[in-house]
């Protein structure tokens, strides 16, 4: 079946008709009541809509592919706390959750994002964002380490305080590959771009050992010197560190030991040794201040001494001068009975 449009020039009305193909003779009308140019206009518009749903749809069968990887786009604006990024051919939408909390965006920078998610929302699909999320880092490191894009160092362990610390562990089965090195790169390159990209934040590389102790001493870097004892049932690992290492070995605000706990999946508390030259130190330091005492306090007494003294002399003197007959007396003398009492 064909259709054909009619449209009549001196009153504009048009005219659907339909034919069998090679029977345009037997044309048939088939115009639904109340068409006119309104429901032309309104038709096209439905038509358009759903051309443009088509193409979101083949856009989002494109992005699906993508999920779980690395995208580049635009800052357009800011939605609330949200941020709308243009991918190109698409906008995705970053949320208040997803992004660095001390991070400073403004319009029309140009980032990184990882493809998190295609989330069912009541305007549709949208493509989610994150910058926050610690598989970005695991991404930027594999776009960027050959080795562990072909899967010769693999990543075992991350652990992320977004916008100012990570602790990623890595592991390579294969000889000859060193693990922490490639993830460095020569001159630490390959590390420096992940951070650029970070917007500064620091990025510890540590070597995963199926050793528990000895991952967690890695973990902790860069607190060197550490010992660890560890009670298996409670999943709980004591940390000894020198006096020169323990704030190193905590961190900030607890940060090295919490990130190091996630990254190792134990429970992490720190406690100081005293070294053999840091106990020295600490005689040394109580010596000091116990002969600063003690100077302090012969200080005083000589003092006293030499009030008493001063008072008892100045008696005798007011005596004499009185008219009454007194023995002299000697500051050795007067000494000697301030000294008795």
């Amino acid at each position: 079946m064909e259709y054909i449009a009619e449209l009549d020039p001196s009153s504009g009305e048009a005219s659907i008709f339909s034919f069998k193909e090679g029977k345009e003779d037997k044309k048939k009308n088939v115009t639904p009541p109340g068409f006119g140019r309104i429901a032309a206009q309104t038709a096209k518009q439905v038509i358009h809509q759903k051309i443009r749903e088509a193409e979101k749809g083949v856009i989002m069968d494109e992005y699906s592919l993508k999920v779980g990887g690395l995208v580049s786009g635009t800052v357009l604006r800011f939605d609330g706390p949200n941020v709308r990024v243009d991918l190109g051919k698409s906008e995705g939408v970053m949320p208040a959750s997803e992004r660095v909390p001390v991070e400073h965006l403004r319009p029309n920078q140009r980032l990184t994002f990882l493809l998190k998610e295609i989330m069912e929302t009541p305007r549709g699909k949208e493509l989610i964002l994150s910058r926050s999320d610690p598989n970005f880092v695991i991404k930027l490191f594999a776009r960027e380490v050959p080795e562990m894009a072909s899967n010769n160092v693999e990543v075992r362990g991350i652990a992320r305080d977004p916008g100012v610390r990570t602790k990623i562990a890595v592991y390579s089965s294969q000889s000859g590959v060193d693990p922490v090195g490639s993830c460095v790169g020569q001159k630490g390159v390959r590390v420096q771009v992940v951070t650029n990209e970070l917007g500064g934040e620091r990025v510890d590389i540590v070597s995963f050992t199926e050793d528990d102790a000895e991952y967690i001493k890695s973990a902790m870097a860069p607190a060197e010197g550490l010992s660890v004892k560890l009670d298996k049932k409670n999943k709980i690992a004591t940390v000894f560190a020198p006096t020169e290492m323990l704030s190193i070995a905590i961190g900030k605000d607890g940060q090295n030991a919490r990130l190091t706990g996630e990254l190792t999946g134990w429970k992490v508390t720190v406690e100081e040794i005293i070294t053999k030259g840091a106990k020295e130190k600490v005689e040394e330091q109580e010596k000091t201040k116990k002969a600063k005492e003690e100077s302090t306090l012969g200080g005083v007494v000589q003092t006293e001494v030499e009030e008493k003294v001063k008072k008892v002399v100045n008696n005798a003197a007011e005596v004499s001068e009185s008219g009454v007959k007194s023995t002299p007396v000697s500051e050795s003398d007067v000494t000697g009975k301030v000294g008795n009492q």
